[in-house]
């Protein structure tokens, strides 16, 4: 699994990508990225790391686990977990962020972990946070109103759009925008896209993860659009998205694959955990 990590990363340095995301709660993400950080000799003025804090894994590499991970904002989990990402990846860390920052978590009334990121964030590192769930939009207009944080991480894709106003918000109040999900979890590939998608992809003769893709990367406040991928050809299918140019005409004709949100995020929950 280390090997076929640093190969993906391996590619993903080759093809141009500078920008890497890691999680405590994304298995030996954070150990396999920084041990490539280390073969490669990388510091922070070769890449950009971002890793997130809040949730702990505990699956032991089950695919059928009862528990996968324990999210826990806490501002125990925070300075714990700080430390772990520090010595897995070093002075490459240069983002870290609220893993799933939702209002019902309480985390941005929370004054020890404000405290304990402004204190972080003058120490020179910057921190972000990302959302997820249906009212992703609420959430980041609530953070966006603490004015303590340097990026937001949140899923846009053309499926579910509806966080778009407040990403541009957040772009405007000097918020780095990072996307996440832009393939909505494999729903947007060829293995598994919409026919519509498909049929776009065909006639300009290209993957239909390079087609999503280039329709988030149209998109004038998305900064970085993350991967996801997991081999070394997926790389080279989304590094396709670079060369397709996203015109109005399509993303009307992809508008017509938008669901609404909370269908979105329930069909979602539904797709099995890999």
């Amino acid at each position: 699994m280390r090997a076929n990590a640093h190969a993906v990363l391996d590619a993903a340095y080759a093809a141009g990508v500078r920008y890497f995301d890691a999680a405590r709660s994304y298995g030996k993400a954070e150990s396999f990225l920084g041990s490539w950080l280390e073969r490669r000799g990388f510091t922070a003025q070769d890449v950009t790391v971002g890793s997130k804090w809040g949730y702990t894994y505990t699956a032991h590499w089950r695919v059928d686990a009862e528990v996968h991970e324990v999210k826990d904002l806490s501002v125990r989990t925070l300075q714990r977990q700080i430390g772990e990402s520090r010595a897995a990846l070093g002075s490459c860390l240069r983002l870290y962020q609220i893993h799933s920052a939702t209002l019902e978590s309480g985390v941005f009334d929370d004054a020890g972990v404000l405290e304990e990121l402004a204190r972080l964030r003058a120490g020179g590192l910057s921190i972000g946070f990302t959302v997820t769930g249906p009212r992703q939009r609420e959430t980041i207009e609530r953070a966006i109103a603490l004015e303590a944080f340097d990026a937001v991480q949140a899923t846009w894709n053309v499926l579910e759009r509806s966080a778009g106003p407040a990403l541009a918000s957040a772009s405007a109040a000097g918020l780095g925008v990072i996307v996440k999900e832009a393939l909505a979890n494999g729903r947007l590939t060829d293995r598994g896209s919409a026919p519509l998608l498909a049929s776009a992809a065909r006639d300009r003769g290209v993957s239909a993860d390079a087609l999503a893709l280039a329709a988030v990367l149209a998109q004038p406040w998305a900064d970085v659009v993350l991967s996801g991928a997991t081999t070394a050809n997926m790389i080279q299918s989304n590094i396709a998205s670079l060369e397709i140019t996203a015109d109005g005409d399509l993303l009307e004709q992809l508008s017509a694959l938008v669901e609404g949100r909370e269908a979105y995020w329930s069909t979602r929950a539904a797709l099995p955990w890999n």
